[in-house]
């Protein structure tokens, strides 16, 4: 089990994967961007970043209006 942040959150988890950590958060609908430990992931890559305990995992949901 790993502990990691998210959003400035903590939490335990057992996935394996960011992609599944923001899945699993309901955190991957519509239009997102994911910033991992500083440094802005892109989604093609989000379910092969393995989970490393004290990761700090960033997710903005964007947002339209006018």
């Amino acid at each position: 089990m790993s502990t990691v942040s998210v959003n400035g959150r903590s939490l335990q988890t057992t996935h394996q994967t960011v992609q599944l950590v923001i899945n699993e958060l309901g955190l991957s609908q519509g239009r997102y961007a994911v910033e991992v430990d500083g440094e802005l992931v892109p989604k093609s890559e989000l379910a092969q970043l393995r989970i490393v305990d004290g990761m700090n995992i960033e997710v903005v949901q964007a947002v339209g209006g006018g």
